[in-house]
C-alpha cells in the first residue's frame, strides 16, 4: 500500500478525503468499491493515529436512539463478514456489551432502549445483579440494581481496521498521502475547488472532511462550521494475569464511565476523566489511573490493585449533543462530513462509509442520516438525544 509520505501529491482529484483514520479509510474502500476514481486521501500523520489509534475498539448496537442503533446493527454486521469484504483479520472478539446500572432512572431509561433494540433486530436485555455478575466475575453487586447486555456486541482492533479498509482502497487505485498535512481550502463561488497541503496543491470536484477531532480547524478553512472539541481519553493495560482472566463482557460501569474488557493476556481499564479539558494533548498521565482504582474498589474490587504496565492516551471528538456529524455542507455543495463521533466512530465506520458514498453519489442511504447534519446546532430544534454515551 502506498503509504509512505509523498514528497508531492497528485496535480487534481475527483475527490479528497481528509482524514486517514477509520472514517476516512472507510469511506475510501466504500467510494472505490462503487467505482468511483481519482480519490487521494491526505493525512497529517501515519494512517489510524488520531481517535482510530487505540489499541481495542468496542463495537456495539446498544444505544438510545434509532439512529444510532441502526448506524451500529449495520456497522456490526460488516465488522462480522469483514474476513470476506474488505478481507482482513480484525481481531473481532464477540464477548458483548455489560451495561451496569445502578439507580432505578438508569434501569428504565435502558429498559426502553432495549426495547427499541429488540424492535431494530438487536438481541439485548436486561439481566440483575446476580447474573451480570456470572457474565463478569470481577464485579461487586453492592449497589447494583440491573444490568443491560447485549452478546452480539464486544471488540475488534481499530488499527487492522484502518489498514484493511486502506489497503483494499489502496488496491481499487486510491492514493493514500501519509504525513501529508491540509494547510488550506480554496473556495470559489459555492464551491471547494482546491486542498493545499505540505506537498502541494489538488484540485478538486468534493472534499469530504474525515478529521476527527481536527474536523472543526478543516471546517473553518471552508467557511463551515464543524463544532467539534478535542477531548483526551485515557486507558492502561494490566501486567500479564496468571492464571489467564475469564473471558468477559466488555464492562461498563455506566454512572462512573468506568470500563474494563480482556486485552491479549491481560486486562484493558478505562475511564472518562469528567475534569479533562479540551485539546489536543495526547500525553499519557499514570496518575489518571487512580480515578480509576478509585471507581474499581466498590464495583471490582480486584481490579484495584492490578499490576499496570503502560496506558496509552487519544482523543474523543466530542459534539455539543454528543452524536455525529454527518452530510453535506448547505453552503458549499461539494463539501461532505463525517466527524465528530464523540467515541463511536469507530462502532460506526463501516455504515458511516456506505452513507457518505451514498451521498456522494446522491442516492438515498439505507437510513436516513439528516438528521445528523451540522445544521441541527444553528436551527436549535432537533438536538439529538443519546443517553448511552460513555
Amino acid at each position: 500500500m502506498s503509504s509512505s509520505a509523498f514528497r508531492t501529491v497528485p496535480a487534481s482529484a475527483e475527490v479528497v478525503i481528509i482524514g486517514g483514520g477509520v472514517m476516512g479509510a472507510s469511506t475510501a474502500f466504500h467510494l472505490a468499491e462503487a467505482g468511483v476514481t481519482n480519490i487521494v486521501v491526505v493525512e497529517r500523520d501515519d494512517l489510524g493515529r488520531g481517535s482510530s489509534g487505540k489499541p481495542i475498539g468496542g463495537v456495539r448496537a446498544q444505544f438510545s436512539d434509532p439512529l444510532n442503533i441502526e448506524l451500529g446493527g449495520r456497522s456490526l454486521r460488516a465488522y462480522q463478514e469483514f474476513r470476506h469484504r474488505p478481507g482482513a483479520d480484525i481481531r473481532l472478539d464477540t464477548v458483548g456489551y455489560l451495561f451496569l446500572l445502578d439507580s432505578a432512572r438508569q434501569a428504565s431509561d435502558f429498559e426502553a432502549g432495549v426495547r427499541l433494540q429488540n424492535g431494530l433486530g438487536v438481541p439485548s436485555r436486561m439481566i440483575g445483579p446476580d447474573e451480570a455478575q456470572r457474565l463478569c466475575p470481577y464485579l461487586s453487586t453492592d449497589g447494583l440494581v440491573a444490568a443491560a447486555y447485549s452478546p452480539t456486541d464486544g471488540h475488534a482492533r481499530p488499527g487492522l481496521v484502518v489498514q484493511g479498509y486502506a489497503r483494499a482502497a489502496a488496491r481499487a487505485g486510491v492514493t493514500i498521502a501519509t504525513h501529508t498535512p491540509v494547510s488550506g481550502l480554496d473556495t470559489a463561488g459555492d464551491r471547494v475547488v482546491g486542498v493545499r497541503t505540505s506537498h502541494g496543491r489538488i484540485a478538486c470536484s468534493t472534499v469530504i472532511c474525515a478529521a476527527g477531532a481536527w474536523s472543526a480547524r478543516i471546517g473553518e478553512m471552508a467557511g463551515v462550521d464543524l463544532p467539534v472539541r478535542p477531548v483526551k481519553r485515557q486507558l492502561a493495560f494490566t501486567a500479564p494475569i496468571t492464571p489467564s482472566a475469564p473471558r468477559i463482557p466488555f464492562t461498563i460501569d455506566f454512572s462512573s464511565t468506568a470500563y474494563f474488557h480482556n486485552s491479549d493476556d491481560g486486562l484493558l481499564l478505562g475511564l472518562a476523566d469528567p475534569d479533562q479539558e479540551d485539546g489536543f494533548d495526547t500525553t499519557w498521565t499514570p496518575e489518571w489511573l487512580e480515578l480509576f482504582r478509585t471507581v474499581a474498589r466498590h464495583r471490582a474490587p480486584a481490579l484495584a490493585g492490578m499490576e499496570t504496565v503502560g496506558g496509552w492516551a487519544g482523543l474523543y471528538e466530542v459534539t455539543p449533543d454528543r452524536n455525529a456529524l454527518i452530510g453535506r455542507s448547505t453552503e458549499l455543495p461539494n463539501f461532505l462530513y463525517a466527524a465528530g463521533f464523540s467515541g463511536h466512530g469507530f462502532l460506526q465506520a463501516p455504515a458511516v462509509g456506505e452513507a457518505v458514498r451514498d451521498l456522494y453519489l446522491e442516492r438515498a442511504p439505507f437510513t436516513d442520516i439528516s438528521p445528523l447534519s451540522a445544521d441541527r446546532f444553528r436551527h436549535g430544534a432537533d438536538i439529538r438525544p443519546e443517553a448511552h454515551v460513555v
